[in-house]
C-alpha cells in the first residue's frame, strides 16, 4: 500500500491484521465495502485459507470496475510433494525460536509417523486450505485469465536461499514450483459497457 501510494495510486489495504492508518482497514475482505469500484485488486497468499472461496471471489468481482484486474499470488499446495518438502527442510535456518511454518511442518511430519502426502493432506484438511487447482478453477469461473504461471514460493522462509536459487532447483527438476502468479480481468456484465 505505501508503495502504491508513493507511485500516485489510491491504494487501500484490507486485512484483520493491517496496520493502523487511513489507508488500511482492519477487517476481513468479505466485510469490506469500498467507496467506489477499484481498478485492480491484489490478493497475496490469502485465498488458500478463506472459508468460502466462491463467496470471497464474488466480493472481489463486485469490488472491481468492469474490465478491472485481479492480481493473485497463491500457493499450489498440491505441488508440495515429498521431494520439495525435503529440499525445503534441508534449507531451514537453525532454530532461533521464531515461528516458521516450514519448521512446524517438518516437526509435525516427524511426529506423525505418516507418509509425507498423508501428513500434508491431514494438515490441509484440518486447516480448511484450498488447493491451487481449486483456486484457479474458481478464478477462471469469474475472470478472464490474462496470465497464469508457476514459480518459487518457499525462498523467503528458507535460510539464505534466494528466489533465483529456488528457481534453479525447479528448472533442474529437483522440486516443484509452488507459487501461482495469476492475473485475471473482470468480465463485462452481459449488456454492460466499459467505463472510459
Amino acid at each position: 500500500v505505501p508503495m502504491l501510494r508513493a507511485a500516485g495510486y489510491e491504494g487501500t489495504g484490507v486485512d484483520p491484521r493491517a496496520p493502523a492508518g487511513p489507508a488500511f482497514h482492519q477487517q476481513e475482505f468479505g466485510h469490506y465495502r469500498g467507496n467506489e469500484p477499484a481498478g485492480a485488486i491484489i490478493a497475496c497468499t490469502s485465498l488458500h485459507h478463506v472459508a468460502d472461496l466462491g463467496e470471497i471471489l464474488d466480493r472481489v468481482e463486485a469490488e472491481l470496475v468492469p474490465d478491472g484486474l485481479l492480481v493473485v499470488v497463491e500457493w499450489a499446495r498440491e505441488r508440495f510433494d515429498e521431494a520439495t518438502a525435503q529440499w525445503c527442510f534441508d534449507r531451514l535456518a537453525p532454530d532461533s525460536g521464531e515461528d516458521n511454518w516450514l519448521r512446524e511442518r517438518r516437526v509435525a511430519w516427524q511426529e506423525s509417523g505418516q507418509p509425507w502426502q498423508a501428513c500434508l493432506r491431514s494438515w490441509a484438511e484440518d486447516e480448511g486450505m484450498h488447493a491451487g487447482e481449486t483456486i484457479l478453477a474458481e478464478l477462471n469461473a469469474r475472470f478472464d485469465a490474462v496470465s497464469v504461471s508457476y514459480g518459487p514460493y518457499f525462498f523467503a522462509d528458507l535460510f539464505s536461499i534466494t528466489e533465483a536459487e529456488e528457481q534453479a532447483a525447479i528448472n533442474a527438476g529437483q522440486i516443484q514450483a509452488n507459487r501461482i502468479d495469476y492475473v485475471g480481468r473482470r468480465r463485462f456484465p452481459v449488456g454492460g459497457r466499459a467505463h472510459i
